[in-house]
Protein backbone atom coordinates (compact mmCIF):
# COMPACT_ATOMS: atom_id res chain seq x y z
CA UNK A 1 0.00 0.00 0.00
CA UNK A 2 1.03 3.65 -1.05
CA UNK A 3 0.32 6.52 1.65
CA UNK A 4 -2.76 8.40 0.55
CA UNK A 5 -0.76 11.62 0.34
CA UNK A 6 2.11 9.94 -1.36
CA UNK A 7 -0.35 7.88 -3.70
CA UNK A 8 -1.39 10.85 -5.49
CA UNK A 9 2.07 11.16 -6.81
CA UNK A 10 2.58 7.73 -8.82
CA UNK A 11 0.43 7.62 -12.01
CA UNK A 12 -3.18 6.15 -11.85
CA UNK A 13 -2.78 2.51 -13.10
CA UNK A 14 -0.46 2.40 -10.03
CA UNK A 15 -3.51 3.96 -7.66
CA UNK A 16 -5.82 1.37 -8.78
CA UNK A 17 -3.33 -1.29 -7.16
CA UNK A 18 -2.25 0.72 -4.40
CA UNK A 19 -4.01 3.34 -2.96
CA UNK A 20 -5.97 2.85 -0.16
CA UNK A 21 -9.07 4.42 -1.71
CA UNK A 22 -8.93 0.71 -3.46
CA UNK A 23 -8.04 -1.64 -1.10
CA UNK A 24 -10.73 -3.52 1.00
CA UNK A 25 -10.79 -2.70 4.72
CA UNK A 26 -8.82 0.23 5.07
CA UNK A 27 -11.24 2.28 5.58
CA UNK A 28 -10.44 6.17 6.26
CA UNK A 29 -6.58 5.01 7.15
CA UNK A 30 -4.72 6.93 5.01
CA UNK A 31 -1.71 4.86 5.97
CA UNK A 32 0.53 7.60 6.72
CA UNK A 33 1.39 7.15 10.25
CA UNK A 34 5.56 7.63 9.72
CA UNK A 35 4.86 11.55 8.63
CA UNK A 36 2.94 11.99 11.67
CA UNK A 37 5.85 10.97 13.73
CA UNK A 38 8.34 13.26 10.82
CA UNK A 39 6.28 16.09 11.18
CA UNK A 40 6.76 16.42 14.97
CA UNK A 41 10.14 14.89 14.92
CA UNK A 42 11.58 17.49 12.39
CA UNK A 43 11.21 20.35 15.08
CA UNK A 44 13.77 19.01 16.95
CA UNK A 45 16.80 19.87 14.22
CA UNK A 46 16.97 23.56 15.06
CA UNK A 47 17.45 22.73 18.71
CA UNK A 48 19.89 19.65 17.87
CA UNK A 49 21.77 21.21 14.86
CA UNK A 50 24.80 22.87 16.54
CA UNK A 51 24.68 20.15 19.70
CA UNK A 52 26.79 17.91 20.67
CA UNK A 53 26.10 14.13 19.77
CA UNK A 54 25.36 13.37 23.70
CA UNK A 55 22.93 16.37 23.72
CA UNK A 56 21.54 15.62 20.69
CA UNK A 57 20.82 11.71 21.22
CA UNK A 58 19.47 12.88 24.62
CA UNK A 59 17.32 15.61 23.03
CA UNK A 60 16.07 12.87 19.99
CA UNK A 61 15.31 10.49 23.14
CA UNK A 62 13.57 12.60 25.29
CA UNK A 63 11.43 14.13 22.54
CA UNK A 64 9.85 10.31 21.74
CA UNK A 65 9.72 8.97 25.47
CA UNK A 66 7.33 12.06 25.85
CA UNK A 67 5.79 11.58 22.26
CA UNK A 68 4.71 7.85 23.88
CA UNK A 69 3.44 8.85 27.08
CA UNK A 70 1.62 11.52 25.45
CA UNK A 71 0.19 9.35 22.45
CA UNK A 72 -0.65 6.64 25.34
CA UNK A 73 -2.24 9.21 27.54
CA UNK A 74 -4.60 10.34 24.69
CA UNK A 75 -4.92 6.64 23.06
CA UNK A 76 -8.84 5.81 24.42
CA UNK A 77 -9.94 9.30 23.61
CA UNK A 78 -8.26 8.98 19.77
CA UNK A 79 -10.62 5.38 20.01
CA UNK A 80 -13.58 6.86 21.30
CA UNK A 81 -13.50 10.07 18.81
CA UNK A 82 -12.62 7.65 15.68
CA UNK A 83 -15.50 5.27 16.42
CA UNK A 84 -17.61 8.07 16.85
CA UNK A 85 -16.43 9.43 13.73
CA UNK A 86 -16.96 6.14 11.41
CA UNK A 87 -20.49 5.37 12.72
CA UNK A 88 -21.35 9.10 11.68
CA UNK A 89 -19.63 8.53 8.02
CA UNK A 90 -21.54 5.13 7.64
CA UNK A 91 -24.15 6.52 8.16
CA UNK A 92 -24.32 9.84 6.19
CA UNK A 93 -21.89 8.15 3.30
CA UNK A 94 -24.61 4.93 3.36
CA UNK A 95 -27.62 7.32 2.45
CA UNK A 96 -25.87 9.30 -0.10
CA UNK A 97 -24.73 6.67 -1.79
CA UNK A 98 -28.13 5.05 -1.61
CA UNK A 99 -29.68 8.06 -3.35
CA UNK A 100 -26.73 8.03 -6.00
CA UNK A 101 -27.51 4.39 -6.79
CA UNK A 102 -31.18 5.34 -7.03
CA UNK A 103 -30.68 8.18 -9.30
CA UNK A 104 -28.18 6.78 -11.70
CA UNK A 105 -29.82 3.65 -11.34
CA UNK A 106 -26.62 1.69 -10.23
CA UNK A 107 -26.21 -1.51 -8.74
CA UNK A 108 -22.82 -2.39 -6.45
CA UNK A 109 -21.76 -4.80 -8.90
CA UNK A 110 -21.30 -1.94 -11.26
CA UNK A 111 -19.07 0.26 -8.85
CA UNK A 112 -16.57 -3.20 -9.91
CA UNK A 113 -17.36 -2.77 -13.48
CA UNK A 114 -16.23 0.14 -13.67
CA UNK A 115 -12.92 -0.20 -11.60
CA UNK A 116 -12.37 -2.80 -13.78
CA UNK A 117 -13.29 -1.69 -16.99
CA UNK A 118 -10.43 1.20 -15.75
CA UNK A 119 -7.96 -0.97 -14.58
CA UNK A 120 -7.94 -2.45 -18.22
CA UNK A 121 -7.95 0.86 -20.06
CA UNK A 122 -5.22 1.95 -18.57
CA UNK A 123 -3.28 -1.22 -18.55
CA UNK A 124 -3.88 -1.06 -22.19
CA UNK A 125 -2.09 1.99 -22.69
CA UNK A 126 1.06 1.27 -21.09
CA UNK A 127 2.43 1.14 -24.48
CA UNK A 128 0.81 2.27 -27.66
CA UNK A 129 0.06 -0.63 -30.35
CA UNK A 130 3.35 -1.99 -32.16
CA UNK A 131 2.77 -0.41 -35.37
CA UNK A 132 2.09 3.22 -33.98
CA UNK A 133 5.36 3.02 -31.82
CA UNK A 134 7.05 2.13 -35.35
CA UNK A 135 5.32 5.28 -36.96
CA UNK A 136 5.96 7.02 -34.51
CA UNK A 137 9.49 6.08 -34.84
CA UNK A 138 9.62 6.61 -38.77
CA UNK A 139 8.56 10.37 -38.36
CA UNK A 140 11.46 11.00 -35.81
CA UNK A 141 13.91 9.33 -38.42
CA UNK A 142 12.53 11.15 -41.19
CA UNK A 143 13.33 14.61 -38.90
CA UNK A 144 16.84 13.36 -38.17
CA UNK A 145 17.07 12.54 -41.81
CA UNK A 146 16.10 16.09 -42.52
CA UNK A 147 18.49 17.29 -40.49
CA UNK A 148 21.46 15.55 -41.74
CA UNK A 149 21.19 16.16 -45.05
CA UNK A 150 20.84 19.71 -43.91
CA UNK A 151 24.17 19.41 -42.14
CA UNK A 152 25.56 17.32 -45.36
CA UNK A 153 24.93 20.07 -47.79
CA UNK A 154 26.49 22.89 -45.28
CA UNK A 155 29.78 20.99 -44.63
CA UNK A 156 30.16 20.66 -48.69
CA UNK A 157 29.21 24.59 -48.64
CA UNK A 158 31.81 24.82 -46.14
CA UNK A 159 34.32 22.57 -47.73
CA UNK A 160 33.59 24.40 -51.02
CA UNK A 161 34.62 27.67 -49.57
CA UNK A 162 37.17 26.99 -47.51
CA UNK A 163 40.09 28.85 -48.98
CA UNK A 164 38.54 31.68 -49.74
CA UNK A 165 39.42 33.55 -46.63
CA UNK A 166 43.20 31.92 -46.45
CA UNK A 167 45.71 34.39 -47.66
CA UNK A 168 47.99 33.12 -50.82
CA UNK A 169 51.07 31.03 -49.72
CA UNK A 170 50.11 29.80 -46.65
CA UNK A 171 50.35 26.26 -46.91
CA UNK A 172 49.97 25.33 -43.34
CA UNK A 173 46.84 27.29 -43.28
CA UNK A 174 45.33 25.83 -45.89
CA UNK A 175 46.16 22.15 -45.45
CA UNK A 176 44.55 22.91 -41.41
CA UNK A 177 41.69 24.30 -43.76
CA UNK A 178 41.53 21.70 -46.22
CA UNK A 179 41.98 18.84 -43.28
CA UNK A 180 38.87 20.28 -41.06
CA UNK A 181 36.72 20.58 -44.06
CA UNK A 182 38.01 17.05 -44.71
CA UNK A 183 36.73 15.84 -41.80
CA UNK A 184 33.07 17.67 -41.47
CA UNK A 185 32.26 16.69 -45.01
CA UNK A 186 33.15 12.70 -44.31
CA UNK A 187 31.30 13.22 -40.95
CA UNK A 188 27.98 14.81 -41.97
CA UNK A 189 28.57 11.90 -44.82
CA UNK A 190 28.46 9.22 -42.40
CA UNK A 191 25.66 10.52 -40.24
CA UNK A 192 23.43 10.69 -43.28
CA UNK A 193 23.86 7.57 -44.74
CA UNK A 194 23.34 6.38 -41.21
CA UNK A 195 19.84 8.40 -41.34
CA UNK A 196 19.18 6.50 -44.57
CA UNK A 197 19.70 3.23 -43.42
CA UNK A 198 17.27 3.46 -40.54
CA UNK A 199 15.05 5.12 -42.65
CA UNK A 200 15.13 2.31 -44.84
CA UNK A 201 14.73 -0.32 -42.44
CA UNK A 202 11.38 1.39 -40.58
CA UNK A 203 9.92 1.22 -43.87
CA UNK A 204 10.55 -2.17 -44.86
CA UNK A 205 9.03 -2.92 -41.41
CA UNK A 206 5.95 -0.94 -42.00
CA UNK A 207 5.64 -1.86 -45.88
CA UNK A 208 5.44 1.74 -46.86
CA UNK A 209 5.47 1.90 -50.84
CA UNK A 210 6.02 5.29 -51.07
CA UNK A 211 8.06 7.59 -49.13
CA UNK A 212 6.48 9.48 -46.55
CA UNK A 213 6.62 13.55 -47.04
CA UNK A 214 7.33 15.85 -44.39
CA UNK A 215 4.08 17.61 -43.61
CA UNK A 216 2.01 15.27 -45.06
CA UNK A 217 -1.28 14.19 -43.62
CA UNK A 218 0.22 10.56 -42.10
CA UNK A 219 3.68 12.36 -41.10
CA UNK A 220 0.95 14.67 -39.26
CA UNK A 221 -0.55 12.29 -37.72
CA UNK A 222 1.74 10.65 -36.14
CA UNK A 223 3.74 13.87 -35.30
CA UNK A 224 1.37 14.61 -33.32
CA UNK A 225 1.11 11.49 -31.70
CA UNK A 226 4.81 11.59 -30.43
CA UNK A 227 4.14 15.54 -29.59
CA UNK A 228 0.82 14.76 -27.05
CA UNK A 229 3.45 11.87 -25.81
CA UNK A 230 5.83 13.79 -24.72
CA UNK A 231 3.77 16.43 -23.77
CA UNK A 232 1.87 13.96 -21.17
CA UNK A 233 5.20 11.99 -20.26
CA UNK A 234 6.25 16.07 -19.43
CA UNK A 235 3.09 16.99 -17.08
CA UNK A 236 3.39 12.99 -15.17
CA UNK A 237 6.66 14.47 -14.34
CA UNK A 238 5.99 17.99 -13.18
CA UNK A 239 2.31 16.95 -11.38
CA UNK A 240 5.60 14.11 -9.38
CA UNK A 241 7.45 16.82 -8.67
CA UNK A 242 4.72 19.23 -7.73
CA UNK A 243 3.68 16.80 -4.54
CA UNK A 244 7.29 15.76 -3.74
CA UNK A 245 7.57 19.69 -3.23
CA UNK A 246 4.08 19.94 -1.29
CA UNK A 247 5.26 17.08 0.98
CA UNK A 248 8.93 18.18 1.63
CA UNK A 249 7.42 21.45 2.84
CA UNK A 250 4.70 20.16 4.86
CA UNK A 251 7.45 17.88 6.20
CA UNK A 252 9.64 21.44 7.15
CA UNK A 253 6.75 23.10 8.56
CA UNK A 254 6.53 25.54 6.08
CA UNK A 255 3.39 24.84 3.82
CA UNK A 256 0.77 27.59 3.60
CA UNK A 257 3.80 30.36 4.64
CA UNK A 258 4.32 31.68 0.52
CA UNK A 259 2.46 34.74 -0.48
CA UNK A 260 1.73 34.63 -4.35
CA UNK A 261 3.15 38.30 -5.87
CA UNK A 262 0.14 39.36 -7.87
CA UNK A 263 -3.07 40.59 -8.00
CA UNK A 264 -6.19 40.52 -9.51
CA UNK A 265 -5.31 43.26 -12.14
CA UNK A 266 -2.10 41.12 -12.84
CA UNK A 267 -4.78 38.32 -14.56
CA UNK A 268 -5.32 41.11 -17.08
CA UNK A 269 -2.26 41.07 -18.48
CA UNK A 270 -0.04 38.56 -20.88
CA UNK A 271 2.80 38.41 -18.71
CA UNK A 272 1.55 37.81 -15.52
CA UNK A 273 4.52 36.03 -13.46
CA UNK A 274 4.35 34.70 -9.80
CA UNK A 275 7.13 34.24 -6.68
CA UNK A 276 6.76 32.72 -3.79
CA UNK A 277 8.78 34.37 -0.15
CA UNK A 278 10.01 31.72 2.13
Amino acid sequence: MVGAFHGHAHNRRCQLDWHPMYIPGIGHTEGEGCEHIFSSSNELARSTRHASPFHRRQTIEEHFSFWDADKYAALSTFIWNHYREALKAIQTLTAELATIKAELSLTDEDFHRFYNKEYDHLDGLKLPPVRDQLCIRYVEVLNELAERRTDWDAAREVGNNALTSIPTGSLDQINSALAQARIRVDTSYTKLQNAEVLVAHIEVQLAVDQWWEIGGPEYQRFKEEATLGKYRTALDELERLVVMRLFELSKLSLSGTGKVQATAADWKGSTTSFGCDP
